[in-house]
């Protein structure tokens, strides 16, 4: 087996079906009304967003992201909206974990996220969402985030970095991680998936740890500082372990 025909096994075992009849759609579509409840007349707009949107979604990791947009004029601050959500998935038994900008949930062995966002008036796409990091506000479009990552080709890599970094038990913000990989395989070729995962592996090796990303909605963010100094290490010395190992079972499995 080549080392191709070996990621895109690991692929098709971690794959999260799409489609308005996948699992992950279904266990959406049952907790939609819950949601709409308790958002009210606050609720514009309930959609598909992050990972699941931009294809690059992993089993195990998140099956589906679902947006929560809420109206601009709904009161209360965004740490109140987040924590109200929070207990609304407790009271359900949905078994919520806290996460940066989102709440996640396990319904019937389906990992989702809820990502509750307030719209900025006069903006179409771009919302206040809480980033529990920091106990504050960040402002950016998750609409342009599936636009960039969809427009890059690169939905294979990433998931297999998703699944790499899974495996061995490395915190790596999705979009953060999604940006690097694109920047990483800048100008390289996609039709060499292994050579390219081992690209990856070598880039994070050597620049995670120093390489500046702005979110692309916004500049003001600074994706990496979304993780410490530590972390990136960690994650930067588990690369290069890896990116020297002999066999790929050793590398993601």
């Amino acid at each position: 087996m080549t080392g191709d025909d070996y990621i895109l096994s690991i692929l098709k075992k971690y794959e999260v079906l799409r489609g308005p009849e996948s699992s992950a759609e279904q266990a959406a579509k049952r907790i939609a009304p819950k949601i709409q409840r308790w958002a009210g007349g606050w609720l514009s707009d309930l959609s598909y967003s992050g990972a699941y949107a931009k294809q690059t979604a992993v089993h195990g990791i998140t099956d589906v992201d679902l947006f929560i947009s809420l109206k601009p004029e709904m009161p209360g601050t965004l740490k109140k909206i987040y924590d109200e959500l929070f207990t609304l998935a407790a009271l359900h038994g949905w078994n919520p974990r806290r996460k940066n900008v989102a709440i996640a949930i396990s319904i019937h062995g389906m990992d989702l996220d809820l990502i509750p966002g307030r719209a900025q008036a006069g903006f179409d796409n771009y919302h206040d969402l809480y980033w529990l990091q920091s106990d504050s506000c960040r402002q950016t479009d998750l609409a342009l985030h599936v636009e960039t990552v969809a427009k890059s080709d690169r939905f294979r890599e990433i998931q297999a970095i998703k699944i790499w970094q899974h495996v061995h038990q490395l915190a790596w913000p999705s979009f953060y991680l999604e940006l690097f990989v694109i920047n990483a395989l800048t100008g390289r070729s996609t039709d060499s998936l292994a050579h390219n995962v081992l690209h990856v592996l070598d880039t994070i090796g050597a620049a995670l740890e120093t390489a500046c990303l702005l979110d692309p909605a916004n500049p003001d963010n600074i994706l990496s500082l979304d993780l410490t100094p530590q972390e990136k290490k960690t994650i930067a010395e588990q690369a290069q372990r890896s990116a020297t190992e002999q066999h790929w079972e050793d590398i993601l499995w």
